[in-house]
């Protein structure tokens, strides 16, 4: 008889705290390495545009010179804003790194405390010969289990206190950044004849909600199961799942062309010959030739904002994953879109 292996299957559900804990510890480590690179480039950036800046001005006298100085100067404050917030975001997410490999260290000093216990208690019954001791040994290896289970939750619940002090602080963090001027997909660009402001309380709670589930993944990967509509793809499901969210009375549609049948249906659609007049954050962006099957109606992504000739859009399932994704605004690439 194994008896460490019985043993931890008696302890599975501490296991299972173990490894949800790695694996976010995992999660965390990369998002603090992203967060390094970032700041790090803002500071580069911003040293470039100073130093852009002063070679510009020893050529160049006059009002349209002041002028210039002063959009460099607001330009590289909001870089140093900017990097600023990156920096205090990358403490926020190594303090959760810490707690989260603390975490896991304790789950798994648990584990061994216990299968050690447990597995003496069992070789103890086998080596009697006695069925009748072996049976109260396994008896006594399961009553001992709920003590450590229990020492696990409380060690998990450590940790999550942490998570959510860290989100509390990243959403505070987040809202800095969006706010820095170059950041914010709120504020309207002048010149550049995007939109990139939501047009209504709707259209910014469609675009919030879709940021809050950016890093979300299928599990397991390339299973298509998700937690916005039934197993299959998924990109059209997230979207109006997004916009039910935000108070859009429509369903849970898994084919991105009955979104925008949906849109036809109530005035909401528009053709791709008129995109860039027409699209707005909180809209829907249908990729391919039109809605008439899978083949011609590819992908959906939500509109996060607008520049120029270029659409920021929030997708689901691209990568397996709800992530953030730029492109041109081609006819050749969107049929459509449509407003919530």
């Amino acid at each position: 008889m194994d008896t460490r292996a019985m043993a931890l299957q008696f302890a599975r559900r501490m296991v299972g705290h173990r490894n949800a804990l790695a694996g976010k510890a995992d999660d965390a480590m990369r998002a603090q390495f992203a967060l390094h690179q970032a700041g790090s480039a803002l500071e580069d950036q911003q040293d470039a545009v100073r130093q852009a800046a002063a070679k510009a001005l020893g050529q160049w006298e006059g009002a349209t010179s002041e002028q210039f100085e002063r959009r460099s100067d607001r330009l590289a404050k909001q870089i140093r804003v900017t990097a600023s917030v990156s920096a205090e975001a990358e403490k926020v997410v190594a303090g959760v790194s810490s707690a989260l490999v603390t975490g896991h260290t304790a789950a798994q000093r648990l584990i061994d405390e216990y299968v050690t216990k447990a597995a003496a208690l069992l070789d103890a019954g086998v080596a009697s010969g006695s069925r009748a001791a072996l049976m109260k040994a396994v008896a006594a290896a399961a009553d001992l289990e709920p003590r450590y289970t229990q020492e696990s939750v409380r060690n998990v619940r450590l940790v999550k206190a942490e998570l959510a002090e860290a989100k509390r602080k990243l959403r505070s963090l987040e809202r800095e950044f969006e706010d820095d001027g170059i950041a914010d997909p709120r504020v309207a660009r002048s010149g550049g004849g995007g939109v990139t402001k939501p047009s209504g309380a709707k259209a910014g709670k469609i675009v919030s909600a879709a940021r809050g589930e950016i890093g979300t993944r299928e599990s397991p990967p390339g299973s298509n199961r998700n937690p916005y509509g039934p197993t299959t793809y998924w990109c059209s499901s997230f979207a109006t799942a997004m916009w039910r969210k935000a108070g859009v009375d429509i369903p849970v549609l898994p084919f991105t062309g009955d979104v925008y049948r949906w849109g036809q249906r109530h005035g909401k659609a528009y053709g791709n010959g008129d995109l860039k007049q027409n699209v707005r954050p909180g809209d829907v962006l249908l990729f391919g030739t039109g809605p008439q099957s899978p083949a011609t109606s590819k992908h959906i992504g939500i509109v996060e904002k607008v520049d120029g000739d270029t659409v920021t859009l929030i997708e689901g399932n691209s990568g397996d994953q709800v992530r953030r994704n730029t492109h041109q605004l081609s006819r050749t690439k969107f049929y459509g879109g449509v407003h919530p």
